[in-house]
């Protein structure tokens, strides 16, 4: 079986090149990523972690679409490249730091704990699924809208978000709220492109539609709705 790899390196002269590898069937991409390092070229780089779909650090595209490479099994001719919106250390390893940097800028945790708030299984259950996140940036390489607002909060942080404003403990909702208005809940476009990616099954989508119907119960409305004519013609009147 062969695949492609999309290589970068600063002190190659080919910084970004696509190298063609044979590697044996039956093998997921993680797998095969070894045996190309171990058995053709040693000077591969990519990241890897628990080998079990939990950490997240082994996501990488493939023909275009966000995988976690110990989980994906290998078609021949597949195009196998680094995260999208990252910066690229070398070949299949990107520096995240910005990315896990939106949980900051989005505050995400709670503000106001109350001590005394009763959770129910019916409370736990209702974040159960977004507090599965493994942080491997799938969704955050998937979004488009950081392809024209580099500051865009993203996916995973926002429904970080939510999992806290869901939290019977949290009794500040509304700085979790505020924080989300610039370069947040209003720059998705609802595509459902993190949805689609998400190794652990997380709605990303939705989230950030509850927390768009959260905000107008405290005065927010989208920002674009000022620009919009809907059809009405300031000189007819209608």
């Amino acid at each position: 079986m062969n695949i492609q790899i999309k290589r970068f390196s600063r002190d190659r002269s080919d910084q970004n090149s696509i190298f063609k590898y044979t590697i044996p069937d039956g093998l997921t991409l993680l797998q095969g990523l070894q045996y190309i390092k171990s058995s053709i070229d040693p000077t591969l780089s990519f990241g890897a972690g628990c080998r079990s779909g939990i950490c997240g650090i082994c996501s990488v595209r493939v023909n275009g679409k966000e995988q976690l490479s110990c989980s994906y099994i290998p078609n021949d001719g597949d195009l196998v490249e680094p995260l999208a919106y990252h910066e690229t250390k070398r070949d299949l390893i990107v520096d995240r730091d910005r990315a896990k940097d939106t949980l900051k800028a989005s505050t995400a945790w709670l503000h106001d704990s109350i001590e005394t708030a009763t959770i129910t299984i019916a409370d736990e259950k209702r974040t159960e699924l977004q507090s599965d996140c493994i942080l491997c940036s799938s969704c955050y390489s998937a979004c488009p809208v950081f392809a024209v607002n580099p500051n865009f909060l993203g996916p995973f942080a926002l429904t970080r978000v939510y999992r806290y404003t869901a939290d019977p403990r949290e009794g500040d909702i509304k700085s979790s709220i505020d924080a989300i208005q610039h370069n947040g809940i209003w720059d998705c476009t609802l595509c459902g492109e993190c949805t689609a990616v998400c190794p652990q099954g997380i709605d990303p989508k939705m989230d950030i539609t509850m927390l768009r119907s959260t905000s107008s119960q405290y005065g927010y409305m989208d920002p674009n709705f000022s620009t919009m004519s809907f059809g009405f013609d300031p000189n007819s009147g209608f």
